[in-house]
């Protein structure tokens, strides 16, 4: 599959001229050109070269022609397995190459053990991708990657004794990734879970937290919101979760962590902060 240079522009953040000027000046990209019309044409390869060369730019601080040589030098098939494979998902994301997405995540699942595969590489996908690309393929990605974590989830075996924890995203949340990731990783530390998803309106919070009486409540916040929005819907959440703990997470609560303190909840940014958390507050229970 091949991609216009204004596609090519857009999900890469490089201006057309400014791409034309690269072509000029320095052989790079080199698309090809369509017949009839003598469009240019960028096959995946050249879409993920751009990329390279834009963030190298961006977050190394090289010049264009010093990007370019870099890239050049160490081609995707030189770089380490995670970065090849990320290499990899991004161009077929980018050309809705659904087969090759496949692929890719197939082939990571079978060289890397399932820490290194969830947190190493299907988390910093998720969490780049709403800056690399547009919404049409950010919902083919994400919804793939969901997918994926989510037969890790199911793979794991049930214990049938031990802590049990309720997870959610509160209503109007709908990314579910690092719910899930979390989930995975509370299973093999021995807890029972209890997921409910996405978008969990606070009356299904307190429905589940009165039939499983779970030991921690775990939120986990992506979207970003504004305080006057955040706190009213934490506190309805605790509400419907009191009297169990409830401990939130996500990258839409990391700003809000003085509403979050002053309404009497925790945070957490990992399964081992959340243990800890939860380990606190039953020797606190257990005291004298």
């Amino acid at each position: 599959m091949t991609l216009r240079i204004r596609t090519i522009a857009r999900m890469t953040g490089i201006r057309e001229a400014t791409l034309r000027a690269w072509e000029r000046r320095y052989g790079f990209p080199q698309p090809l050109r369509s017949e009839g019309n003598n469009y240019r044409v960028y096959s995946r390869d050249e879409v993920e070269a751009v990329r390279r060369v834009a963030r190298l730019i961006q977050e190394e601080g090289l010049s264009v022609s010093e990007a370019i040589a870099l890239v050049r030098s160490s081609p995707p098939r030189e770089l380490p397995e995670a970065e090849r494979l990320g290499e990899r998902f991004w161009a077929a994301v980018v050309t809705l190459d659904g087969d090759e997405v496949t692929r890719v995540l197939d082939d990571a699942q079978t060289v890397m053990d399932m820490e290194a595969y969830c947190d190493q590489f299907l988390l910093p996908l998720l969490r780049e991708m709403g800056a690399r690309l547009d919404i049409a393929r950010e919902h083919l990605a994400s919804a793939v990657i969901r997918q994926r974590l989510r037969q890790v989830y199911d793979g794991l075996p049930t214990v049938v004794s031990g802590p049990r924890a309720l997870l959610a995203c509160p209503e109007g949340d709908h990314h579910e990734g690092g719910l899930l990731l979390l989930g995975i990783h509370l299973k093999r530390k021995g807890w029972r879970v209890t997921l409910l998803g996405s978008d969990t309106p606070a009356m299904a919070l307190q429905g589940a937290c009165a039939q499983v009486r779970p030991d921690v409540v775990a939120l986990s916040f992506v979207r970003s919101r504004s305080v006057g929005e955040f706190t009213p819907v934490l506190e309805e959440a605790l509400r419907a979760c009191s009297p169990f703990p409830v401990v939130v997470g996500g990258l839409g609560a990391r700003e809000h962590l003085k509403a979050i303190f002053s309404l009497g909840a925790q945070y957490a940014e990992s399964s081992e902060e959340l243990v800890a958390i939860w380990n606190q507050v039953r020797n606190a229970q257990n005291r004298p």
